[in-house]
């Protein structure tokens, strides 16, 4: 084995992805997979079917390796029922968790706000995705001794609020702080928990407000998204692959736990 592969291979490892249908869970799927890793994606079914996400993802990345569960994150009892069949699927526990379950639902002014769709949005982006999975494998590999991984989805708006996504931005903002508070707390357990904070890329819930479907023009806030990027453009999703290998391998990030590491393109940089 090369060091590169004594440092990144990930095939002593098996990961679920929550949200494994969506754009950026699937791409890091795939990574994960092309790294040697058995991948379970967990997801809800309903917009993205997961068997047919699970067979994407290894006709992508040329692995046998990858499997799907359905299930609600929002729901402990089920997140618990899903460790146990990801366990049976891929022969064994699960030891990196990545939750990439999360979104956004419109856009207004604060005034005009909807407090139903900021309720649901919070649910979604902090317990779905975050509290309620992280808690179900934290329980149960502190019970088996397993020093297990788990990798947040924070966003550019946990550092600096977006205009009119309110919810969004309270949401990732607490994605943060629990990501901090839950690596001191699993860290005498040997869990380190770290998250990928990802610039601006154009995926399935974005792409109608940041691309004009009917011209392919940027819509004003892709404009002003590229304006305060300076890269002076949109990742691609696989300027994610890096980050998301770096924090699940335990020979490079073992000593690593509580860092959001943007990638981003310099977004976070930006002034005047």
């Amino acid at each position: 084995m090369s060091f590169i592969e004594s440092m990144f291979s990930l095939e002593n490892k098996t990961i679920a992805i929550t949200g494994g249908g969506g754009a950026i869970p699937g791409t890091l799927a795939v990574a994960y997979a092309k790294a040697g890793a058995t991948v379970v994606l967990w997801g809800r079914g309903t917009n993205h079917p997961m068997a047919e996400a699970a067979a994407k993802v290894a006709q992508e990345a040329g692995s046998a390796k990858v499997y799907a569960v359905t299930v609600d994150t929002a729901s402990a009892a089920a997140c618990e029922a899903a460790i146990a069949e990801s366990e049976k699927l891929a022969g064994r526990a699960p030891d990196v968790l990545v939750n990439g379950v999360g979104g956004n639902r419109g856009k207004a002014p604060f005034v005009d706000m909807d407090e139903a769709v900021f309720k649901d949005v919070l649910e979604l982006n902090l317990l779905a995705g975050l509290v309620t999975p992280t808690r179900a494998f934290a329980r149960y590999w502190i019970a088996r001794g397993i020093a297990g991984c788990v990798i947040n989805m924070t966003s550019m708006s946990s550092y600096k609020p977006l205009s009119g996504v309110w919810a969004y931005d309270a949401s990732k903002a607490g994605v943060l702080n629990l990501n901090e508070g839950l690596a001191k707390e699993l860290a005498p357990h040997g869990i380190r928990v770290n998250a990928i904070a990802p610039g601006f890329f154009i995926g399935n819930q974005n792409r109608a407000l940041l691309i004009d479907e009917k011209t392919g023009d940027l819509t004003p806030r892709g404009k002003a998204v590229v304006g305060h990027t300076p890269f002076g453009r949109f990742g691609d999703v696989k300027e994610l692959w890096g980050a998301a290998l770096f924090l699940a391998s335990d020979a490079a990030a073992g000593f690593v736990t509580g860092v959001s590491l943007p990638v981003d393109g310099g977004y976070l940089t930006d002034n005047i």
